[in-house]
């Protein structure tokens, strides 16, 4: 359950992707919404009938029902008209740059080094980039961090070549919903 309204919530279903119910709307998945406030939702499902609030997750028969709590980060472009932010991998500082044309986030090897990710055990491919051909090694995040927004299990690269800020790539970003008015670029995490 990641959020609610009176009337509606918003819950997913063994990790698909979020959607909105109506109170009496039933999910592809067989989940019904019986009722909702903006405290608290009751959901049946074979029969089973569970109250959850946002945040909450269960698991009712076959069907995990969770949602991570919806997160949200305002970022303000610089004077060349990029994003650029502070936000955290695994728990330690880094500097990411919003890349839409980037498929994953990436990170330089010295600084996957410094966050003490064994990038050199992972598999090993080569990608095109806007800088032409190179290899990477692919790579999971355990957990990234922008504003508000937490992110766990986020694909990633590590490339040889260096960098001066990391690329916050698709695998993050597609996770978002992102809205842009003028200089200012608001982040809110879907799922």
């Amino acid at each position: 359950m990641s959020g609610l309204y009176a009337g509606k919530a918003i819950v997913q279903v063994d990790g698909g992707r979020p959607r909105t119910l109506a109170v009496g709307d039933t999910s592809p998945e067989g989940v019904k919404l019986l009722s909702a406030t903006s405290e608290a939702a009751v959901v049946e499902y074979q029969g089973r009938r569970e109250t959850l609030t946002t945040g909450q997750g269960t698991r009712m028969g076959s069907i995990a029902t969770s949602a991570a709590a919806a997160g949200r980060t305002t970022l303000t472009a610089d004077v060349r008209g990029h994003f650029v932010t502070t936000g955290t991998v695994n728990g330690q500082t880094v500097r990411f740059l919003v890349d839409t044309g980037a498929s994953v986030i990436l990170l330089s090897a010295s600084e996957a080094r410094r966050l003490g990710i064994n990038y050199l055990s992972a598999l090993r491919t080569g990608v095109q980039t806007a800088n032409g051909r190179t290899t990477v090694y692919r790579v999971k995040l355990d957990t990234v961090k922008i504003g508000d927004i937490v992110m766990n299990n986020v694909d990633a690269a590590v490339t040889d070549n260096e960098l001066p800020v990391m690329l916050l790539g698709m695998s993050f970003l597609n996770r978002t919903e992102m809205k842009r008015d003028g200089d200012v670029m608001t982040l809110t995490k879907r799922y």
